[in-house]
């Protein structure tokens, strides 16, 4: 491994890309000057929607035959807040006692250099006869919208013959320490938002009014109370959690005439979308017959449930694990969402990255050695992959 490759140096260059969501920041810039020179062909991949920011994105494959992998990613990272809080500045890349901070250094930013870093390396160790191809989807969006980048990269892989046969996404899947889980599915995501109605009126009259108040309060006390389900195989249960309730009212003497709330449900595959939003429908109803109020339902469906399971990617991964680290992963469905949830619909995906205590928080940071011990993983991965481990 040269310098130009070693994934500190290009973790840092990354990280002082300030690419917060929707702006690409100079890191497709970056990785795509840093992967030509090594025979990647690299393709930006721009895209726009109506009511969407403009999203820019970056394909680069090496190889154009044979087995594809996919190594999927993404370079916007959320905001850092106060940047007063941080102790080092958020975007500059520095490393203070073997650890290199900013924004982006495990999510996931660290995975990108360091998958990076092992394919280059890897490339090189073939003498210019790569047995297969290997690649990166690198999107713009992930932490946003996620309309403009991983859904619509696909569809231009999938038009273009350059579908990959497998991929890994490399959100940091580590709860504790490098190589505990492989994430091999995820748990579906629905949002709702429901908003009753009633007859704004002056707090002292209240028989003249209709206070929606304490039919959506019903509500939420109704579905919080339910355990949807005790887990179903291969998930854990699912969950509810309410985000907001909101009458928008600043005075103390008026009855609002509206009261707005949202929640999420995470769900396994004993539920779908169709059934929650029944669900939901019903309780309202029945609220509605006992109060009174019209209740409006709107259902947001935001992930798919689905599951990869074990099989011949899951054992390549979890092979360069246990020969880096020693340790044995979980296969875990938990967690948020990720683009995976876009990639199963082409090809087998499981994520697997660095530990994820401090995702999103002030003072993310990923250690020098933990970097250098995913890229060794990430190399073996395409070791294994390769040469066929699996088949």
């Amino acid at each position: 491994m040269t310098m130009d490759n070693e994934p500190t140096g290009i973790l840092q260059s990354l990280i002082r890309c300030a690419s917060v969501t929707p702006d690409e920041g100079g890191a497709l810039d970056y990785l795509q000057s840093l992967l030509e020179p090594h025979g990647f062909a690299c393709t930006r991949l721009p895209f726009s929607e109506d009511g969407t920011p403009d999203v820019d994105n970056l394909f680069a494959r090496l190889g154009d035959s044979g087995r594809h992998l996919c190594f999927a990613g993404h370079t916007d990272v959320v905001p850092p807040g106060d940047e007063t809080s941080w102790t080092i500045p958020p975007f500059a890349g520095k490393v203070v006692d073997g650890v290199i901070y900013g924004r982006g250094a495990c999510d996931m930013k660290g995975s990108v250099a360091a998958f990076a870093s092992a394919a280059i390396d890897y490339a090189a160790s073939c003498n210019g006869r790569l047995p297969g191809s290997i690649s990166l989807l690198i999107t713009g969006d992930e932490e946003g919208p996620a309309i403009n980048g991983t859904v619509k990269v696909l569809k231009w892989l999938q038009s273009n013959g350059q579908v990959p046969d497998h991929a890994v996404v490399g959100e940091p899947t580590c709860p504790e320490e490098l190589g505990d889980t492989i994430k091999v599915g995820r748990r579906g995501s629905i949002h709702f938002e429901v908003t009753v109605t009633g007859v704004q009126g002056h707090s002292a009259y209240p028989h003249k009014a209709d206070n929606p108040i304490p039919k959506l309060a019903r509500l939420i006390d109704t579905v919080s109370s339910v355990a949807l389900d005790d887990g179903a195989e291969n998930f854990d249960p699912s969950t509810l959690s309410v985000s907001t309730f909101d009458v928008g009212n600043p005075a103390n003497n008026v009855i609002p005439e509206k009261a707005v709330a949202r929640f999420n449900v995470r769900y396994n595959t004993a539920h779908s979308p169709d059934s929650l939003t029944r669900w939901v429908h019903a309780a309202c109803d029945k609220i509605a017959q006992e109060m009174g109020g019209r209740f409006d339902v709107q259902a947001i469906e935001a992930a798919d449930c689905f599951y990869t399971g074990p099989g011949p990617l899951a054992d390549i991964v979890g092979s360069a694990v246990r020969a880096e680290t020693g340790l044995q992963p979980e296969l875990s469905t938990g967690g948020g969402t990720s683009d995976a949830r876009f990639i199963k619909d082409y090809c087998p995906v499981v994520e697997f990255g660095p530990i994820n205590q401090t995702i999103h928080q002030v003072d993310e940071r990923i250690g020098v050695e933990e970097l250098k011990s995913l890229t060794r993983i990430y190399r073996g991965m395409l070791e294994r992959y390769f040469a066929g481990f699996g088949e």
